[in-house]
């Protein structure tokens, strides 16, 4: 097999995302999403026909489109057909309550909204309610359905005039923490280069065979799993949930060479009973981030596996890398060939080599960040301020440039006049046998400032006792960061990136259920 590889070059002129996907429709492709097949030639025509059917609506260059599907063939017809078309995407949560899909719908001011059949009734009573909803295309749910997206993507072809690939192609809505979501506009050149960055950084070519089980309305699967592999002529596997039990099964039976992770995956593979089969795969390479630095060589040695880690966002894409070649375990690597990286004190003023602080960047070439904060303005402002991005995340650049990711600004835990680090009790207490995953957060004290707590999850068959758990982790944390809580839970709320939302876990507070090492001791 002829396998081929794309490095990105300085002078090379980037493409819109239909352009792109044009030439390489004869790279061999396949894209496999929840059990159904294609190829990008097949791709590429069918993108040229719903091009044409959102053009035939009345879209012209620029007018947002809303996609609330899960992950499916249809999906990516419908993704690739808006780009192709000059319009610009926004691809949803279909599992986002009706309040928080209808701010961003109304927020991004779509016309026309494609969704899966099963979200049908929600998605017209809130185009009843946002002015800006002309059209609803239903994808359908069965054979003998309506189906207005396959009507649309029957449309005949027409000549469209190229579209600019510094022009918005997407807006991708964050996570609000302290408040609504943010629209993360990304312009078609942005997806093209990190795509195109994935491949040269994991050395991607037409041998391999992807695996993601990250959802397509987040860049992950996007521009690191889909479009990276067309751009490699590699295979792409989409699955829509995570299975620890079945991960290794499931990429032994599809022939994974590589796979990403996010949030606390590898953590929970990990934690997996050891199998005679552990190393019985294809799998050659993991790319994301983190995996904890106690685990991270004992991960490589028993999965048999090499890990790329990064560090990036929505916003930046990837700013530091960390490929086999160049690593320090327990960091994020050094910046990438893309971006400057530093850390700021509270003034805004750079920290030294090992001090603490906020991670701020900026790139070195142009089309690989976002391009501001859709109708925010004042946030687009905020986050670049002195001409530096601040990523909102802490952490450290030794001397010799190697980035290690700390928390986030506003995960910092306050107790008794001292910052607390979540990740720093979390990798403590991740790494007793007797806990599968756990978050670490504060909660307000009668005292003032903040106590600790932390919620558990416990390994699977064990029962984890609060008092003896908080006996084994004490000695390993300084006096101020030992938890006066325990929340023993079957589960941590998870976004669709494996990340927890510890935002849903302050609002609970204390709950009956709460251990509470005070009253222990009184």
């Amino acid at each position: 097999m002829t396998q081929t590889t794309h490095a990105i070059q300085t002078s090379e002129v980037v493409p819109s995302i239909g352009d792109w996907l044009a030439l390489c429709a004869d790279r061999p492709s396949t894209l496999t999403v929840d059990g159904v097949a294609t190829t990008v030639a097949d791709l590429d025509a069918a993108a040229s026909r719903g091009a044409a059917g959102f053009t035939a609506l009345g879209l012209t260059r620029g007018d947002r489109v809303g996609v609330v599907m899960k992950a499916s063939v249809s999906a990516l017809q419908a993704w690739f057909s808006i780009a192709r078309a000059g319009l610009v995407e926004v691809p949803l949560n279909p599992g986002t309550g009706p309040a928080l899909l209808e701010y961003c719908l109304e927020h991004a001011a779509v016309r026309v909204v494609v969704c899966d059949a099963e979200f049908a009734c929600l998605i017209r009573e809130i185009a009843g309610r946002v002015d800006s909803i002309e059209t609803v295309i239903v994808a359908a749910g069965s054979a003998g359905d309506p189906d207005d997206f396959a009507t649309l993507m029957a449309t005949e072809p027409i000549e469209l005039k190229p579209v600019d690939p510094r022009s918005s192609a997407v807006i991708l809505y964050t996570s609000g923490t302290t408040g609504p979501p943010k629209g993360v506009l990304l312009s078609h050149r942005a997806n093209v280069n990190l795509a195109r960055h994935t491949v040269g950084l994991m050395s991607y070519t037409s041998a391999d065979r992807l695996y993601s089980v990250f959802p397509l309305y987040h860049s992950n699967a996007r521009y690191c799993s889909v479009m990276a592999a067309i751009d490699a002529g590699a295979d792409v596997v989409l699955h829509r949930t995570f299975s620890a039990t079945r991960f290794w099964d499931i990429c032994r039976d599809e022939k994974i060479t590589a796979f990403n992770y996010q949030g606390a995956m590898m953590s929970i593979l990990f934690k997996q009973p050891p199998r005679p089969d552990d190393r019985d795969h294809t799998v050659r390479a993991g790319f994301g981030a983190p995996c904890p630095t106690e685990i991270f060589a004992d991960v490589q040695e028993r999965f048999g596996i090499e890990l790329t880690e990064i560090y990036g966002s929505t916003e930046t894409s990837i700013v530091c890398d960390m490929p086999p070649a160049r690593r320090r375990i327990g960091t994020a690597g050094t910046e990438s060939v893309n971006y400057h990286v530093r850390i700021v004190d509270a003034d805004d003023e750079p920290a030294g080599p090992g001090e603490v602080g906020e991670i701020v960047v900026r790139p070195k070439r142009p089309g690989f960040m976002f391009d501001g904060y859709d109708a925010r303005p004042e946030a687009t402002v905020d986050a670049w301020q002195n001409l530096w991005f601040h990523t909102g995340d802490r952490g450290i650049i030794d001397a010799d440039g190697f980035l290690t990711f700390v928390d986030r600004v506003k995960d910092t835990i306050r107790r008794r006049g001292e910052n607390i680090s979540s990740w720093e009790i979390e990798r403590v207490v991740a790494d007793d046998a007797d806990v599968l995953q756990v978050a670490a957060y504060g909660v307000a004290s009668e005292l003032s400032e903040e106590d600790v707590v932390i919620a558990v999850v416990p390994a699977p068959g064990v029962r984890v006792d609060p008092a003896a758990l908080v006996a084994r982790i004490d000695g390993q944390l300084t006096s101020f960061a030992r938890p006066r809580y325990v929340r023993i839970v079957d589960a941590l709320p998870l976004t669709h990136s494996q990340r927890v939302e510890k935002y849903r876990l302050r609002a609970q507070g204390i709950t009956a259920d709460t251990w509470d090492r005070e009253k222990v001791r009184g």
